[in-house]
């Protein structure tokens, strides 16, 4: 079927109604209790942190940016200049440029204004997902239904209970521990995510320089924690191909 030629009703009725929407959205529901905990924590902490209620829902229907936005809570809360907020939440959100441009080799066909919808729905996990049902890197029918399926779920599952902690957040006391809830959902997507060399080591050294640099002002020891896991990253993963292609040039050597 031609989705280019239906209008938007029937394009997204077509892909409710393909068996791949509910493969996906059975596949992210394994993931949803974290997710929403996640968003829980996330709503309670926008109110928490001094935003109006009407604020906190529109940060979190626009942004829709967990990490993010749990990254620069503090900063407002301590009037950290506006600089320093922008610029944390774009170090925090650069991994999506490297996931659009993975994105791009499933997704380029379609128009723009659909491409636009796939970037404010996509996420971490269904990336992870995504990338493990269809690692090899070409369009075929299945894979917008599959990824509708998947984000529509996560959205729910993140936009509902985060709705429910901004209305909720007076009733909730810190005592009940949410913020380590957040934390074990946070780790949960981290552990997904850790499939290489090159992330592990990015992740560890994120970790040791966030604790190093913790004395810094403003929370500016997220950003020192990035800046070090980007570069040892891209470090580690020069060093995975360079010594990938060493026994092949061997090989090529010893040729008479």
């Amino acid at each position: 079927m031609n989705l280019a030629a239906l209008t938007l009703g029937q394009r997204a009725r077509s892909i409710v109604k393909d068996p791949f929407f509910w493969v996906g959205s059975r596949e992210m529901a394994g993931t949803a209790l974290g997710i929403a905990a996640w968003g829980l924590v996330t709503g309670v902490a926008m109110v928490k942190s001094g935003l109006s209620v009407p604020l906190a829902l529109f940060m979190g229907l626009t942004v829709y940016a967990g990490s993010a936005q749990l990254a620069v809570l503090p900063l407002m809360a301590v009037g950290a200049p506006l600089w320093v907020v922008w610029f944390t939440a774009i170090c925090v959100n650069l991994r999506f440029v490297i996931l659009s441009s993975m994105w791009r080799s499933y997704f380029e066909h379609l128009s723009l204004r659909h491409r636009l919808g796939i970037a404010y729905f996509s996420g971490d996990v269904i990336f992870v997902n995504f990338m493990r049902r269809y690692p090899e890197a070409k369009p075929q029918a299945e894979q917008v239904p599959y990824f509708w399926g998947a984000s529509l779920t996560n959205w729910l599952a993140w936009q509902i209970p985060s709705t429910l902690g901004i209305f909720l957040a007076d009733q909730i006391p810190l005592s009940w521990g949410l913020g380590f809830a957040g934390v074990l959902a946070l780790l949960g997507v981290l552990l997904s995510m850790l499939n290489d060399r090159a992330t592990w080591v990015a992740s560890i050294v994120a970790c040791t320089a966030a604790v190093a640099a913790f004395a810094l002002p403003l929370k500016l020891n997220i950003l020192v924690a990035i800046a070090a896991a980007v570069a040892a990253g891209l470090m580690a993963e020069q060093l995975q191909k360079q010594a990938q292609q060493l026994p092949a040039v061997e090989r090529k050597g010893e040729q008479p």
